[in-house]
């Protein structure tokens, strides 16, 4: 394993984060085993993975993630009323609750309740992240050569022996 290999396209990358959002820690993998994505695919943020090309092994860096280059841009349309007669009876009836729902064409999508009235339930189907600055703390633990089975899924696969 040549230790010049940088952070490209084709790349499964593996790194340690850690994601403050408005100075609070929302997300690190600390404690748990760093994150494996094949980079170039879409599998992280793209505002985040642009910033990554060309680090080496061992390297950190702290990157901040526009909302446009993240989870998008807080969208005042994303709401939807819902008749609560409607609702599951699972689903507990408290701002913040999350569910799945899924759009025509059967995909999963997901909302939060955001208001609760006495006939309907406003539901907020932005991202939970979106309109939010986020700021990353990166460092890269390993580059390695994607197995021809995570190229052609477009993603990184854990546990693989090489």
């Amino acid at each position: 394993m040549s230790d010049d290999l940088k952070v490209m396209d084709g790349q499964v990358v593996s790194m340690d984060y850690s994601l403050h959002i408005d100075g609070e820690l929302v997300d690190t993998s600390e404690g748990r085993e760093p994150l494996d994505y094949l980079h170039g695919a879409g599998n992280i943020i793209p505002g985040l993975e642009s910033e990554l090309d060309g680090m080496a092994v061992g390297e950190s860096k702290s990157v901040i993630v526009t909302p446009a280059a993240g989870y998008g841009e807080h969208d005042p349309n994303a709401y939807m009323d819902v008749p609560r007669r409607e609702f599951p009876g699972e689903i507990p009836m408290e701002i913040g609750a999350e569910l799945q729902l899924q759009d025509q064409s059967g995909n999963p999508m997901y909302a939060r309740i955001d208001e609760i009235k006495e006939d309907t339930v406003r539901l907020d189907f932005n991202h939970p992240l979106a309109g939010k600055e986020l700021h990353f703390k990166v460092t890269i633990m390993g580059i390695r050569q994607p197995t021809d089975e995570e190229l052609s899924h477009g993603h990184a696969h854990h546990g693989h022996e090489h």
